[in-house]
């Protein structure tokens, strides 16, 4: 079976791994701020703020930001659930938001017409999170620009986005956003086998994910609060005091010694898949199907590398095509089912019909394996696939 993403280890990777084993630490050592400064260094972000996964970095951001009850986050529906968890996760209520057709990606337009219903019905959303699909950036510059006039803070969920560009610059900058979310799952473009990470250039936010990430515990005795007994100066140095209620969201030396490791590698990464996307454009050119669209002002990451099946243009159905595919060791998928149409979500409110680009880019939606060390014999025989599951010769 040819997986549609997977990891791509080499020996560099797993010597960078032992070395940690046969460390004194396998966690709180030096490999997570290693691995921090890593994603700095390559974003130009101020900050970064590691995590044993980017649902818990999404958690903390919303958190940084008071997000809580009585507030409103909104995000796209075409997400993995985790998008929107957070909110919830911090006793807010949750909204989406429908994609554009054309890049699947959330959209301004939709995006600006329901915060002017909003704002006259007094429930403005104070976290709004757009996710990067495919790897392709959403149109920020205009988020942005929105979250002024509305006055709501900004996550990006870059979780498939690290290695792609925006105007020219590094996605996780935070030129547009308050935070920038990544992820390190082994399908990912980088990965620490579980992890994420959230990126900002403000310091209060920073130190904010930092306390809540370790317990909510600190032993900055500035930040300490004065109890009964002896003075604060004149605790030992093993003293700390819990002030926030916080988690344990650390990751651990073997993760961020494996992230700092393969981050080496990301451009190398992000190269060969961005040749791969070009060459399925070019071998799929002539099959009833919808192509991925790129902005302008954008560079993939191409952590996915999914097509639309023109239905209208066949007598197969999305399933009959998805089956076919497997059966012939093809390891397509589809992301994402829409969130507003989970049991969980349902049960708020939420219907078929409340958002029906993302409905409709459901239906028709297929992701192709796509990975760092796949071959061209490997993405041939995906297509020849495909022209089997679609029934066209040659």
């Amino acid at each position: 079976m040819i997986p549609y993403g997977k990891q791509d280890i080499n020996q560099q990777d797993i010597d960078a791994v032992i070395a940690v084993l046969q460390s004194d630490f396998l966690t709180q050592g030096p490999q997570v701020p290693l691995f921090e400064q890593a994603l700095i260094d390559h974003s130009g972000a101020v900050y970064a703020v590691a995590c044993n996964s980017a649902t818990s970095a999404l958690h903390l951001a919303c958190l940084a930001l008071e997000l809580g009850a009585g507030d409103w986050l909104w995000t796209t529906p075409i997400t993995f659930v985790a998008s929107a968890n957070c909110g919830l996760y911090c006793g807010a209520q949750v909204d989406f938001v429908d994609i554009d057709p054309v890049t699947y990606n959330l959209c301004p337009k939709a995006l600006e017409q329901k915060l002017i219903i909003a704002k006259a019905e007094g429930k403005l959303p104070k976290v709004v999170i757009p996710v990067h699909l495919c790897g392709q950036s959403c149109d920020m510059a205009a988020i942005h620009t929105l979250s002024l006039q509305f006055g709501f803070k900004i996550i990006e969920d870059a979780a498939h986005a690290i290695g792609g560009e925006y105007q020219g610059k590094p996605i996780g900058c935070g030129d547009y956003s308050d935070i920038t979310i990544f992820s390190f799952h082994p399908v990912k473009i980088v990965t620490t086998a579980e992890g994420g990470a959230a990126l900002t250039n403000q310091q209060a936010l920073a130190d904010k994910m930092v306390l809540l990430r370790s317990h909510g515990i600190t032993r900055d005795k500035s930040l300490m609060t004065l109890i009964t007994g002896l003075p604060i100066a004149a605790q030992g140095d093993w003293y700390y005091q819990q002030i926030e209620l916080g988690f344990n969201y650390r990751m651990t030396e073997l993760q961020a010694a494996l992230g700092v490791s393969q981050m080496q590698r990301l451009t190398q990464f992000v190269s060969e898949r961005q040749r791969l996307a070009l060459r399925y454009n070019q071998l799929l050119a002539d099959l009833p199907l919808t192509l991925p669209k790129q902005l302008k002002q954008t560079n993939s990451a191409w952590h996915l590398y999914v097509v639309g099946l023109q239905l209208d243009n066949t007598t197969l159905s999305q399933q009959q095509v998805f089956k076919q595919l497997r059966e012939l060791g093809i390891g397509v998928n589809v992301h994402y089912i829409p969130v507003h149409t989970q049991p969980y979500y349902q049960a708020m409110g939420f219907v078929v019909g409340d958002f029906p680009a993302a409905e409709h880019y459901y239906q028709q939606a297929l992701s192709l394996p796509l990975f760092h060390g796949m071959t061209h014999t490997q993405q041939d025989e995906v297509v020849t696939a495909l022209r089997i599951a679609l029934l066209i010769d040659g």
